[in-house]
């Protein structure tokens, strides 16, 4: 029997979450699509006798079509991520966040796919005068990679209303935790922490450290995620898939450090062109119409991703 659940961008750090998350939740079997661009399959190794792995680009329309056969769901999270790299070459970007979803939700239509449940990003409101972001704001995108994800959202809704996909957007806030990879200058902020910490290496730190965000928990969001490719009525909905909190960048240094039992100052750089300066989510919709239930606390979070990139560093 084939899977019925499609993890596009599996192999990665949240899709591979995910990946565990549906397995763990009654799913024999999870079919995984991922290029691995920035994806790995070491990601999948604890569960890879229960996933179905091709490797294949999203913007290969006709193989999607073919693996989205029989399929029931498809979470789509495959991506090029990263404002800075966006701002650097957009063309990539461009042509895998935006031509790749397109060709994700026509493959799904094809295949008969019940629900396309979509990784949207909380780049797309921009700056905001007002905190926490809820859903009705108008969005401002500030850079290519906010507009692409922006655009996937748009599509999410036509495909909903014109052409009979169900579509749930998900926007993710800065999820951390286990196996997010730290060796790019494009990597998550507390990737990188991690790293600097535990090869006693100061982080440089773009701006003032004062700017703050609402980092979420890996298994949070996949959870969040799961819940979204079955609630009734909310297709063609877009919903913040945060934790709500909200902490800034020289704080969670100062956490990290405390943990590892070190001192030692970061270096601080020009802001990045493009970067927000405050983000956290009104996680109120989400509550009250997905069923999330965020169990993580900062603290604890930052505690179970030290450890794992303690042990990988080891």
């Amino acid at each position: 029997m084939r899977p019925k659940s499609i993890v596009t961008g599996g192999a990665g750090f949240i899709g591979s979450a995910l990946v565990r998350e549906l397995l763990a939740n009654g799913e024999s079997r999870v079919s995984v699509v991922d290029n691995l661009n920035s994806g790995k399959l070491a990601n999948l190794e604890a569960v890879k006798d229960q996933v179905e792995t091709h490797l294949v680009d999203i913007r290969d329309y006709d193989e999607l079509a073919r693996i989205f056969a029989g399929a029931d769901v498809v979470y789509h999270l495959a991506a090029i991520p990263s404002v800075p790299r966006s701002i650097k070459d957009p063309i990539p970007s461009h042509d895998v966040n935006i031509n790749g979803t397109f060709n994700v939700y026509r493959a799904a239509q094809a295949a008969g796919v019940r629900r396309v449940v979509y990784a949207a990003s909380s780049s797309a409101y921009g700056d905001t005068d007002v905190l926490p972001k809820t859903e009705s704001m108008s969005p401002r995108p500030k850079s290519p990679y906010a507009l692409q994800k922006l655009v996937g959202e748009y599509y999410g809704a036509v495909f909903s209303s014109c052409f009979g996909v169900e579509s749930v957007s998900l926007r993710f806030f800065n999820v951390y935790g286990p196996r997010q990879d730290p060796s790019s200058a494009y990597s998550g902020v507390l990737s990188l922490f991690m790293k600097a910490a535990l090869t006693r290496t100061a982080p440089t730190i773009f701006g003032d450290g004062e700017q703050s965000r609402d980092f979420t928990y890996v298994e949070d969001v996949a959870t969040l995620v799961r819940k979204a490719a079955t609630v009734p009525g909310v297709s063609g909905r877009v919903f913040n898939a945060g934790n709500g909190g909200r902490y800034t960048l020289n704080f969670l240094w100062e956490q990290v450090q405390k943990l590892e039992g070190i001192e030692l100052k970061a270096n601080y750089g020009p802001p990045r062109e493009g970067d927000v300066r405050d983000s956290q989510a009104d996680t109120v919709a989400a509550i009250r119409e997905l069923g999330h239930t965020p169990r993580f606390t900062i603290e604890e979070g930052l505690r179970r991703t030290l450890e794992w990139y303690r042990a990988e560093h080891a």
